[in-house]
């Protein structure tokens, strides 16, 4: 089953009324609550069906949106009481006759800014309707409407279509494109400005310093250049909802619009800002990569349960290699500041020893256990599906660039998936989306696939590179000791011990609070100081507690984990620099 798009009439003569309608009440922030009513008509049987999703798509994570749940009545129209009860931690159902009219109303605590969730208070209420709307199976893919109600002086931001002039009523096609549409209500600020002839918005709540017009005039340069890759945009419409706080990272994407979320005073900053640049780019891409072309497994979600695929490694790790051309590609910044920021995630490819451990397929399949709720233990035994998809991602790009000498690329894999699959609305299977990748390289790539993607052999990267003229330096480090702290001022305190590490080996664990080196008192700010004056193989005392027993032992120094500076190699030959200028551009040579 797919959904598609559809556009009430203009004449409201012609529209027909709605299978399911919403009246959102955002008046009471400072109560923290949503009060939702919902008005439907009872299917043709004697028991109505109510559920709330458990997980938002995008987010891979079951987030229990029911505990949020409150004081739910159920009527009839007239107001008479109807007996209703909980079956599931996420299903309710209602005793009715078929054909009645029924009134369902409850409350939804609010209090949690973030892009999946939800959040209201006296000044604003952005909401993602999976986490707030009830709904009824029977009427899933039946029109729907919502209403909000909010102060006088507040305006409403949706990707939805408004049914009123004054922009309070919303049309959705199903409960699938409700789903993918949320709400920013308040007095945000508003900014509009087109693209290849079509409008689009972007809502900013929050102060900092952010520029709008310096903002709006990059990220039409993305938007344009993301459209040139599928020959244009595949929507009438679209809304950026961008939340401005004192701290938070992320983005969600939707069908036709995406949440931002970013730190208030990041837009001055050069490297901040580009960070701010790659976000855009990244939940921008989504359009085509997951949310028109995608596995299987999301063709129809399910809302009760986990929805399970091997490939988003494919649908977030290829975005996420992409996010960091697409500025470069637009003009926005150059291949320098390209190479610093890959340099990043190849550092953090090399620092996670739980790359040996678990397999890009088995990362994107257990991304609802593993991914979103990290321990002390996860940098030993995960790898993020976001991070090495990225740099399979590099390598599948090169590979096929250098094949072809740039007549192909791994956006052309990305092409023939458009084609292949946007027009039936059909998702692909792991193995259907390795059949295009080979077809596009032009090559039997089985055993590259068992190796980076079911396996976990370590990336080629540095020979790839060096392909293209690039060459990984290594910068000082300080001796090994395998622990990891918390950003804390004052105490030592271990956040992670890595596996095979020295300090393993001496019996470290996470929450241990160091006190002293060689029995000389040692603090956060010191600790690095004191450590350079060792060497790999140097012997040192350490002591520590530990569940406040005192704990003192001889560690042995391993040898340093550099962190690496990507570069322009002095050695690299005019065909490995041509092939980096086709890469990433002009900019590329003056590196």
């Amino acid at each position: 089953m797919t959904h598609t798009i559809v556009h009430p009439s203009s004449s409201e003569s012609s529209f027909q009324p709605p299978a399911m309608a919403y009246r959102i009440n955002c008046r009471q922030g400072h109560t923290h609550l949503l009060w939702v009513t919902l008005r439907l008509t009872a299917p043709q049987t004697d028991v109505l069906d109510l559920h709330l999703p458990v997980w938002t798509p995008g987010s891979y994570l079951v987030r229990e949106y029911a505990r949020h749940l409150q004081e739910l009545t159920v009527t009839a129209a007239d107001g008479t009481p109807l007996e209703w009860w909980k079956c599931t931690k996420n299903q309710w159902q209602v005793a009715c006759t078929p054909g009645l009219e029924l009134e369902v109303r409850y409350a939804i605590y609010a209090h949690e800014l973030s892009v999946r969730t939800n959040h209201v208070d006296s000044s604003h209420a952005y909401f993602n309707p999976a986490a707030v709307c009830l709904y009824a199976p029977a009427y899933r893919d039946q029109p729907l409407t919502v209403t909000i109600e909010a102060p006088p002086d507040w305006r409403v931001t949706t990707s939805l279509q408004p049914l009123d002039k004054a922009g309070y009523t919303f049309w959705a096609a199903n409960y699938d494109l409700l789903v993918d549409s949320p709400f920013e209500v308040g007095t945000h600020a508003v900014y509009t400005f087109e693209v290849a002839g079509k409008p689009h918005e972007l809502a900013v709540w929050g102060e900092g310093n952010f520029e709008p017009k310096r903002a709006i005039a990059d990220i039409q340069r993305i938007i344009a250049t993301e459209a040139s890759f599928f020959g244009g945009l595949p929507y009438d419409r679209y809304v950026f909802i961008l939340h401005l706080t004192h701290k938070g990272y992320g983005g969600l994407e939707h069908l036709n619009s995406c949440s931002l979320i970013f730190h208030r005073f990041g837009f001055q900053q050069a490297e901040q800002y580009r960070r701010f640049l790659c976000l855009v780019a990244h939940e921008f891409f989504h359009l085509w990569n997951v949310k028109r072309i995608r596995p299987q497994a999301f063709e129809v979600f399910d809302y009760d349960t986990e929805n399970y695929t091997t490939s988003l490694w494919f649908a977030e790790g290829v975005t996420s290699y992409l996010d960091q051309l697409i500025p470069l590609w637009a003009g926005l910044f150059d291949a320098a500041a390209y190479l610093k920021l890959l340099s990043e995630s190849l550092n953090r490819y090399f620092h996670t020893p739980g790359r040996h451990v678990q397999s890009l397929s088995a990362a994107s399949f257990d991304a609802w256990i593993k991914l979103y709720r990290p321990d002390e233990n996860s940098i030993n035994s995960q790898m993020s599906y976001y991070l090495k998809g990225e740099l399979v991602a590099l390598l599948l790009d090169l590979r096929i660039r250098l094949n072809f000498n740039h007549r192909r690329s791994l956006l052309d894999v990305l092409r023939r998936l458009w084609q292949q699959y946007c027009e039936t609305g059909q998702g692909y299977t792991p193995d259907g989306l390795w059949e295009t990748i080979e077809t596009i390289a032009d090559e039997d790539l089985g055993a590259w696939r068992e190796q980076f993607i079911e396996g976990t052999a370590d990336l080629p990267l540095q020979e790839w590179l060096a392909k293209v003229g690039l060459e990984l330096v290594p910068e000082e480090a300080l001796p090994y000791t395998g622990l990891q702290f918390k950003q804390e001022h004052g105490s030592l305190q271990v956040k992670a011990v890595l596996r095979d590490s020295p300090a393993e080996a001496v019996g470290l664990a996470a929450g241990d609070e160091i006190i002293a080196l060689n029995g000389w008192r040692v603090t956060a700010e010191d600790w690095s100081e004191r450590l350079r004056e060792y060497q790999a193989g140097d012997t040192i005392q350490l002591t520590w507690f530990h569940d406040q027993q005192l704990c003192s032992r001889a560690l042995t120094l391993g040898n340093p984990q550099p962190q690496y500076r990507l570069q322009c190699s002095a050695n690299a030959t005019a065909s490995q620099r041509s092939h980096l200028v086709a890469w990433l551009g002009d900019t590329a040579a003056s590196l």
